[in-house]
């Protein structure tokens, strides 16, 4: 185990630092059992709440009878961490979870790098995690570095994802074949006229593929290129990249469809369907809704798009555990047991994710 605390059973779930939106800046702790929540207080400046989508819905209510009923919950304070994608989902099951664990299970940041899929499987290398969770599979070098410091690595898939595309509102474009994202982030086209768009030129942000797992699947497995194009801008997080697309007219960036379909400020841009690429298909559902329309009534996801694969940028999350027979892989099989029970796949469906069962 990375460390060891006997307590009262408060469930501590560091978020601090993350810059992602929907209101999950700063420390965030569940009482087990009580429910209690206390959270940092949203900006009051309304440019920044359109920006960052600040003011989340209320949760629903948990329950946690099939949690609970999950055997082989080892005690102890467990680390976990990793991608940046799987916040949305411990907004809606950790409250639930916190019932089933008897002790702590604490979120953690890396000390120097930026949190992500790559950074978090690191950390779960060199002990510093129990388990992590993952937005994109785990390479063949992860699992060489594993068994040369004596032991294996599984991952383990719970839920379905969408990636969407951030664009300025006022763009004008009605929608991007996968063939013309690869040219954005390749670089080999730079002014949206070339896209029967506008003559203004594109400005194509992204997350350093060394850290963020959907940076790294993105690239792999949509642009289909070994690095993206010189002129593609890195960010270090969500929050920034959609800030930037807002600012820049010319602007597009992408992430994990929770986080953008979520925004008030941007649009997420439709993208061609495999199998028609004159069809275009949404990542939200109904109507695209901006402004305080959208903060009255938010945007939804897309989910039997992402469920049937009409929409064409989907893929697995997983959590990653260690298989050495220690506490640590008891505690993430006890917490990806929680998550594909039927009432775990419902929160994950309720955090905008599809459940995988």
């Amino acid at each position: 185990m990375t460390q060891r605390q006997q307590g009262n059973g408060l469930l501590m779930i560091s978020l601090a630092g993350l810059g992602l939106v929907a209101g999950i800046f700063g420390l965030v702790a569940w009482l087990v059992g009580g429910g209690s929540l206390s959270e940092s207080t949203p900006s009051s400046d309304p440019n920044e709440r359109l920006a960052n989508k600040l003011v989340a819905p209320s949760a629903p209510p948990v329950s946690t009878e099939q949690l609970t009923a999950v055997q082989s919950v080892p005690q102890g304070l467990f680390n976990y961490g990793g991608s940046t994608t799987w916040i949305p989902v411990h907004e809606t099951v950790n409250d639930a979870i916190a019932n089933a664990f008897p002790e702590q299970l604490r979120y953690t940041l890396p000390s120097t790098e930026a949190p992500g899929s790559g950074t978090g499987i690191k950390m779960l290398l060199d002990g510093q995690l129990s388990f992590s969770e993952s937005s994109r599979p785990l390479k063949d070098e992860e699992f060489a570095s594993a068994e040369q410091r004596g032991f294996k690595l599984e991952q383990i898939a719970t839920a379905l994802d969408g990636i969407a595309l951030a664009v300025h509102p006022e763009l004008g474009v009605d929608g991007l074949t996968i063939e013309q994202v690869q040219a954005i982030y390749t670089s080999t086209v730079t002014n949206w006229s070339e896209l029967g768009g506008p003559d203004l030129p594109i400005t194509a942000y992204s997350r350093s593929p060394e850290a963020a797992g959907t940076a790294e699947y993105f690239l792999e497995s949509i642009v289909n290129a070994e690095t993206y194009g010189a002129d593609v801008v890195f960010v270090d997080n969500t929050t920034i990249g959609v800030r930037q697309t807002l600012n820049d007219r010319g602007g597009i960036y992408y992430a994990s469809a929770p986080e953008i379909v979520n925004q008030c400020s941007i649009y997420a841009i439709p993208v061609a369907s495999k199998d028609s690429p004159n069809t275009f298909v949404s990542p939200f559902a109904d109507t695209w809704r901006t402004g305080q329309d959208c903060l009255n009534q938010a945007n939804t996801m897309n989910k039997s798009a992402f469920r049937n694969g009409d929409y064409p940028l989907t893929r697995r999350l997983f959590v990653v555990v260690k298989a050495d027979g220690s506490t640590d892989e008891a505690a993430g099989r006890a917490y990806v047991n929680m998550l594909l029970s039927s009432e775990g796949q419902d929160l994950i469906e309720d955090a905008g994710f599809i459940g995988i069962r």
